[in-house]
């Protein structure tokens, strides 16, 4: 799907015909042209040559969490993922990816595994939120909340980012508001500096892992590069620009970060207002192990105790091989 070839498409068109073609693909959900209620006949055996609206996707279903995973093959045939997560207060979140891979490496992630292969374009990052709006169309349900912490680093690929993420904040497409949209990266400080300046509440939220630059220079190779005390100046000058709540992400990872000396430099860390921690179950991808819930507990309270805004994600979808780069790096070894 290549949304400017359908703008030069309709260019002769009367300008009305953009707002039905819009209406057709994000509001009615068609997945053929001929399925569009408001365009002409010939019109819509024009689209159906010269822009497909087909999405190719593989779908796996965890059967003990509301996960759904999609293989998604692009147009040159490279292959990406995204997971859509069902809560139970009904919301439903697309987790995206924004790069085929990743160059960033990060020993835990079954991406970096991958290496990088390129970019994705806007348009492909909006395919992964589309797929799912039609396959939760039979459920009379819509995406609600879109997280960028699938495949790749954004900061890496930000101009098509933030383009997808007008199209996802459009009430002409997908109106979901900027508030339900976080943005992930593991801490490239250009990414978040451009961030700052932007006029949109999307929500900005740190791959951290570790609060001392030895382990998390380890654990991710960018800590090199952008170490934790610039990373953390950058974020507070965020918070001061747009007084907005910065999220922290910490897996949990079996007897490399979760003992309750790390628990007490991550509180340390985040002795700051608008600063909040979200610990993560690790999901493993064979290299590391998951930490149990009674050592997540303890690394909980303790962080509590200290006045740290802390929350548990819940887990999703082991079964499916719900962490980014699996599915992609099991199709890529049987292709071979």
């Amino acid at each position: 799907m290549d949304f400017d070839h359908l703008y030069k498409t309709l260019a002769d068109q009367p300008k009305y015909r953009v707002k039905q073609a819009k209406e057709a693909i994000f509001k009615q959900l068609v997945s053929d042209w001929s399925q569009s209620t408001t365009l002409p006949k010939e019109l819509k055996e024009q689209l159906n040559q010269n822009c497909s609206l087909e999405i190719k996707g593989q779908i796996f279903s965890a059967q003990k969490s509301k996960t759904t995973k999609a293989l998604l093959t692009l147009s040159d045939g490279l292959k990406i993922e995204t997971v859509l997560m069902g809560h139970k207060d009904g919301r439903q979140t697309v987790c995206v990816s924004s790069q085929v891979g990743c160059a960033m490496a990060c020993k835990f992630c079954a991406t970096g595994k991958l290496g990088l292969s390129r970019n994705l374009t806007y348009n492909e990052i909006i395919e992964q939120v589309l797929f799912f709006d039609r396959y939760l169309k039979e459920q009379n349900s819509r995406v609600s909340n879109i997280v960028f912490m699938g495949m790749g680093e954004p900061f890496a690929n930000y101009d098509a980012v933030l383009k997808a993420i007008k199209y996802f904040n459009d009430s002409e497409a997908f109106n979901i508001g900027a508030r339900h949209i976080s943005i992930s990266t593991s801490g490239i400080i250009p990414g978040i500096e451009k961030l700052t300046a932007e006029k949109i509440q999307v929500n900005l939220a740190i791959s951290l892992h570790a609060a001392n630059n030895k382990l998390r220079s380890e654990l991710m190779r960018i800590n090199d590069r952008f170490p934790l005390e610039k990373l953390l100046k950058a974020v507070d000058k965020y918070i001061q620009k747009t007084g907005r709540k910065v999220m922290f992400e910490y897996l949990m990872i079996k007897g490399v970060n979760d003992s309750l000396k790390h628990a007490e430099e991550l509180s340390r860390l985040m002795a700051k207002p608008l600063h909040m921690v979200n610990l993560i179950p690790y999901n493993p991808t064979g290299v590391y192990l998951p930490s149990s819930q009674h050592t997540i507990d303890q690394f909980k309270n303790y962080l509590r105790k200290r006045q740290v805004e802390v929350s548990q994600r819940y887990t999703f979808g082991q079964e499916i091989d719900a962490a980014c780069g699996q599915l992609a790096n099991k199709a890529k070894k049987v292709a071979k």
